[in-house]
């Protein structure tokens, strides 16, 4: 057999290399002779620097930055050979990066963002790939911009000089899995203010904050991104890149598998193992699991997948998953299950029982 393993992260359990390593381990104790190829992905959530930059064969860099909180922290994005710069922006304004106490969202930041794009254009990047998924900020992109302007702008300066410095001839390509725009009713605050802590009451002050903030920057350029699909991504830092830098939307799950060359790993596959930590029906709004099955539908290989909580069965089995599991046994405890140890168990267990 040949069997491909391309499994997301487990969110706040299991990174997609480690999800991988334990489907692979189970197999090759299931299937001894099986040709099995594992691969680490992310659709530009949790875990994108590390896959994108194993896909692009990226070296990576550490830089001094600031959190949400603009406490003091170290960060990583990856360069390529080439001389891309690979950004999974929730290393510097990750939700993980808060406790559920810490949580402001009138006052995170995405500031750290700044510094980490000012960093690779220090080193020569003029190309980006930016990871906008796991944010633990609303501010609309503003303190990443405010960060690029600190560092390149005399004090005082504005944003047009940078714009016609030292960030002139850059492009960024956002890898974003959301079509959201800035503001209203599917907006970034109303969607996923509450996610990152947010109040009714802030929620409403975001969403205001964000609209005056796109008022003043549509004034400024003679055009507006607001309601460009994604803009509300990271908590509208996907607007922010929009606006003042160009950058264009694309699927960050397409981006990487292309590079991976997935088509043509598949070509002779008996199956494809694919999961993430919850999987339902926003599964099929551009997730990873969701672009691995289109991918293998169009080589005619079958995708099993497994999830650590499973809901939508109906719809899932219907959009074209041979099989699904639910790695966590029914009743387990949250918190256990959510334990590394216990879900790579779990997932040993269920692989086991596929190939029984």
């Amino acid at each position: 057999m040949k069997i491909i393993v391309a499994v997301d992260s487990f969110k706040g359990c299991l990174t997609s290399a480690q999800a991988g390593h334990a489907v692979e381990e189970a197999l090759r104790r299931c299937c001894r002779d099986a040709e099995i190829i594992t691969c680490v992905v992310s659709d530009g959530g949790d875990g994108m620097l590390e896959a994108f930059a194993s896909a692009y064969g990226a070296e990576l860099c550490e830089v001094a930055a600031h959190d949400p909180l603009m406490r003091p922290i170290v960060a990583h994005y990856g360069i390529t050979s080439q001389g891309v710069a690979i950004i999974e922006s929730a290393q510097a304004c990750g939700l993980s990066l808060m406790s559920v106490e810490e949580r402001a969202p009138l006052r995170a930041t995405t500031y750290g963002v700044g510094e980490m794009v000012a960093d690779a254009v220090r080193q020569g990047c003029r190309s980006f790939i930016v990871g906008l998924g796991g944010s633990g900020t609303s501010d609309a992109g503003m303190g990443m911009l405010k960060a690029i302007v600190d560092a390149f702008a005399p004090a005082g300066g504005h944003i047009d000089e940078v714009l016609s410095g030292q960030m002139s001839g850059c492009s960024f390509t956002l890898a974003c899995d959301v079509d959201n725009p800035l503001c209203g009713p599917r907006g970034a605050a109303e969607v996923y203010g509450p996610q990152k802590g947010a109040s009714r009451a802030e929620v409403l002050a975001l969403d205001r904050r964000a609209g005056q903030f796109a008022r003043m920057s549509a004034a400024h350029f003679g055009h507006d991104c607001s309601s460009h699909p994604g803009a509300g991504a990271a908590g509208g830092l996907g607007y922010a890149f929009m606006q003042y830098f160009h950058a264009r939307r694309c699927s960050g799950a397409d981006l990487l598998l292309e590079s991976l060359d997935m088509r043509g790993m598949m070509q002779g596959a008996d199956v494809v193992i694919t999961g993430e930590g919850s999987a339902d029906r926003q599964t099929l709004m551009g997730k990873m699991p969701s672009r691995v099955l289109a991918y293998a539908a169009s080589c005619g290989v079958p995708v099993w997948l497994l999830a650590g909580r499973l809901s939508d069965v109906g719809q899932l089995s219907q959009a074209g998953f041979a099989r699904l599991a639910q790695v966590a046994p029914d009743g387990c405890n949250l918190a256990e299950a959510m334990q590394a140890e216990v879900a790579m168990a779990n997932i040993q267990r269920t692989v086991k029982e596929w190939f029984a």
